[in-house]
């Protein structure tokens, strides 16, 4: 791994010009991906670089807070969600980076739905994470389709995030929307309430309780079940059978950020092939955005998927994403276990 880490550093390196000063930013993905780039990007280009680890509800909330005087210069990872909400309030600065000709139509199509004030950096499918020691136990077959996580045998045995602080949680509901229709999907979800025992923080508490049984099932990100797995937890995924919907996780530069040069040459030597390989390094597997990054064989195969047609840019919009999260606190939250 060090030597794999060392080439990555020398590769990255090569993409960056040399350069000093300072940069701030926000990081929405896991901490050692976060403390990796950060590290590499100090070590080989000579800025100091400071870092606030925050989730993706999280971020955009700072980022609303700071709007007359911003502390943050760039804005990276999470889900895609914020980020165009972020681009739609006038949060970030438009920026078309020499390297977008490199990446894939989705991460593309993330830039030009935000007119160019954020992109995409990878994708991440939704599915389910599950303790295998656990179900064993409880002689039950591991959750195949949306409709299985209903199933009585589960009660108070999955954990999913909160919408209103999680991109992961958010992501759930527009995709349930867009796959069942808006009333059938909040009756689905008031029937799921049910066998919730917990609404966490961040996206990645549910699948980390499964993978220490402390809970069942997970709904999540399948890369971050691959990562537990990698860890030795005992751990699975699967994707719904009925069709799942995907992050697009984001890169976004502050606007009237005081470092927005600085933070331009970061963006983009993170959108370049060497440094998009710290995500694998770091033992996270979504698929990186440049198509001319190598992809780890551990990266969910998109092919074996059944994505929906997610429309990014409806259920990105601020006012939409405040309306479905209303609505899921007074309809579902709400509602007695």
């Amino acid at each position: 791994m060090k030597k794999a880490l060392i080439a990555l550093s020398l590769a990255a390196a090569a993409t960056c010009a040399s350069a000093q000063g300072q940069l701030n930013i926000i990081c929405s993905v896991q901490a050692e991906w976060c403390n990796l780039i950060s590290t590499v990007y100090a070590r080989t280009s000579g800025v100091k670089v400071n870092v606030s680890l925050r989730g993706s509800g999280e971020a955009l909330a700072q980022l609303i807070a700071e709007r007359e005087n911003p502390k943050t210069d760039l804005w990276f990872g999470g889900t895609g969600d914020p980020h165009l909400q972020a681009a739609e309030q006038g949060l970030t600065l438009e920026y078309k980076s020499p390297l977008l000709p490199q990446l894939h139509p989705w991460a593309r199509k993330q830039a030009e739905d935000a007119k160019y004030r954020t992109v995409g950096v990878y994708l991440g499918p939704l599915g389910f994470g599950y303790n295998t020691e656990l179900l064993t136990k409880k002689k039950a077959s591991a959750p195949k389709t949306w409709a299985d996580l209903l199933r009585p045998e589960f009660k108070g045995e999955v954990q999913m995030a909160n919408p209103a602080s999680s991109g992961t949680a958010y992501t759930m509901i527009a995709t349930l929307v867009q796959l069942m229709g808006e009333e059938q999907a909040f009756d689905y979800m008031k029937k799921l309430h049910r066998n919730v025992s917990t609404y966490t923080r961040s996206g990645t508490g549910p699948v980390k309780s499964a993978a220490r049984g402390e809970t069942t099932i997970s709904i999540s990100f399948v890369h971050d079940v691959t990562t537990e797995a990698l860890q030795g937890f005992p751990v699975a995924s699967a994707t719904p059978a009925e069709g799942t919907g995907a992050e697009i996780g984001s890169m976004s530069i502050v606007k009237n950020a005081r470092n927005a040069d600085v933070a331009r040459k970061f963006y983009d030597w993170a959108l370049s092939p060497g440094a998009q390989q710290f995500g694998v390094a770091a033992r996270q597997f979504q698929l990186p955005s440049n198509s001319q990054t190598p992809v780890d064989a551990r990266v969910p195969q998109l092919k074996s998927i059944k994505l929906i047609n997610y429309d990014y840019a409806k259920y990105g919009a601020s006012a939409e994403r405040r309306r479905l999260i209303s609505r899921w606190e007074k309809e579902v939250h709400a509602l007695p276990h």
